[in-house]
């Protein structure tokens, strides 16, 4: 890319290297803070650095925190007895925007798969299984659909179910709204074999 200015040319490349942002996003957003007062830049920079700087993890379920425990563990109106266990800390996030979970949370900090070089002991599997020896009853496990994330769903489920701990997996199947005939196989397949009655 040959631009006019090696400073725009510097932060379209830093840019691009977001996820999801390519080089025409990255173009766009350079532009548009250009376009911007000072001021409006100047606050995301600080924002972005306070995120850096202050942002860390929750030395109880290892997601985002401000503090050494999370507001979630912290919230005495939430099910101690019920853990969901997720991926990542945006995956914890995301069910909560459902509203539909009111217990705690425990992530993993990835999935087994032994072509990347990670075992079960490079994710926070023990800790998991020492949390549930303090009162859970169940756990719900919410791992992505894919072959690594089944394939430590079945590893957790192994270690949880002889503690006498109800374990579950999250659905997977259908979105709401959607049209029978433009849905995959593998996704039909898992709504199929996931029924449940009415």
């Amino acid at each position: 890319m040959n631009l006019p200015s090696k400073y725009l040319e510097q932060c379209i490349n830093e840019l691009s290297k977001l996820p999801g942002i390519g080089v025409k996003s990255a173009s766009r957003i350079a532009f548009y803070l250009l376009k911007v007062p000072k001021p409006n830049v100047d606050t995301l920079l600080t924002t972005i650095a306070q995120l850096k700087n202050n942002m860390q993890y929750c030395k109880q379920c290892g997601g985002i925190s401000d503090a050494d425990i999370c507001t979630i563990c912290s919230d005495n109106e939430r099910d101690r007895t019920l853990l969901c266990v997720v991926e990542e800390p945006e995956d914890m996030l995301s069910i909560e925007k459902s509203g539909a979970f009111n217990g705690l949370y425990h992530v993993l900090g990835g999935v087994i798969s032994p072509l990347d070089g990670v075992g079960p002991e490079e994710l926070s599997i023990n800790k998991l299984v020492d949390r549930c020896k303090q009162g859970v009853n169940e756990v719900i496990i919410a791992t992505n659909p894919t072959i690594e994330g089944d394939a430590t769903a079945l590893y957790i489920a192994s270690l949880l179910k002889p503690m006498n701990i109800k374990v579950m997996r999250i659905a997977h199947g259908l979105p709401v709204g959607s049209d029978l005939e433009f849905v995959d196989a593998p996704t039909l397949a898992k709504s199929i074999t996931g029924r449940r009655e009415m």
